[in-house]
């Protein structure tokens, strides 16, 4: 609903419309759907998301049903990717590793936004000696090569023996690993809005009228970041599926029972030569996925991109 002003004219006080301005979400969500590859991107991560939480009705095999009489088929009708070396529908398993691939990154890069945004709003808040030891040890992690200090914590993890189930260490190592890995570059760009932020009026205001810094971060600072931090959660989910899929292909990762797409490509690898299909079909799956994310991800940084605004 418009607002009008009041405009003095030779006939009396006429009301003129005034437009109504836009808020920040609302003028962000009328340039995304403007981003006609960002809506697509988004409604194929949808998909992929209820492909993987209804997998046991949408799979035409369950995730163990093997045929030793089918073994290592070619695509066809019956199995439209073809089977493995042990007689499994190569498409259900696709199917059941999206329920594996998506769970890791979306819930390892939650995690890594929960600990990033906390060292990361304690260091821009806070400032002096404590901004400067959280951004000292952030650099460290920073210059070690990524999948070098993912190996390293994975493997620190799983000479400590806290799980005696060879399955449950595999899987709870790589949600730490990716996890830790994955909160350096969260903390950075938390630190840097809030800085930012802080020397706003609004939170100037707040401070003035005696409110509380925990209320002030929580309730003035965190949502005018909240932009940004959704833009780069975006682009470490796709991050952390690729980190999950590598370290699964080199046998780091998860292993058999669990169905990733890693695993699934590492499997496929043994048989490339002569069995292609084994490693084309998540191989394609992945590169999808990923290739959504970032442009999913490339769509909203544009759309929070305070240049942009008044431009939709």
């Amino acid at each position: 609903m418009s607002t009008v002003v009041e405009v003095e004219s030779p006939i009396g006080v006429v009301e003129a419309p005034k437009k109504k301005s836009k808020s920040l979400w609302s003028d962000a969500w009328a340039r995304l759907k403007k981003n006609k590859a960002s809506v697509v991107s988004f409604y194929f991560i949808s998909f992929i998301c209820l492909v993987a939480i209804f997998a046991d009705y949408i799979a035409p095999y369950s995730f163990e049903e093997q045929y030793l009489d089918r073994v290592l088929q070619p695509p066809s009708w019956q199995h439209w990717l073809g089977t493995d070396s042990l007689g499994r529908d190569l498409f259900s398993r696709i199917i059941y590793g999206a329920r594996m691939s998506m769970a890791v990154g979306i819930f390892t890069s939650v995690i890594s936004l929960f600990i990033g945004a906390f060292f990361g709003a304690i260091a821009g808040w806070v400032g002096g000696k404590v901004d400067s030891v959280i951004m000292r040890f952030v650099d460290i992690l920073y210059a070690i090569p990524t999948l070098v200090l993912m190996i390293l914590v994975k493997v620190i993890f799983d000479s400590l023996n806290l799980f005696e189930n060879p399955e449950l260490k595999a899987l709870t190592s790589i949600l730490l690993a990716l996890s830790i890995v994955g909160w350096v570059t969260l903390a950075r760009v938390v630190r840097g809005q809030v800085l930012q932020v802080r020397e706003m009026a609004y939170v100037e205001a707040a401070r003035a009228m005696g409110a509380r810094s925990t209320w002030i971060v929580m309730k003035h600072v965190f949502p005018n970041i909240l932009g940004p931090i959704i833009v780069l959660l975006t682009l470490q989910i796709p991050m952390n599926i690729l980190f999950e899929s590598f370290l699964s292909f080199i046998g780091l990762g998860l292993q058999p029972p669990f169905s990733s797409w890693g695993v699934l490509a590492s499997e496929g690898w043994r048989s490339l030569r002569y069995f292609p299909h084994l490693i084309v079909s998540p191989g394609i799956i992945l590169f999808l996925v990923m290739l959504a994310f970032n442009l999913f991800g490339d769509g909203l940084r544009d759309a929070f991109d305070p240049k942009m605004r008044g431009k939709s």
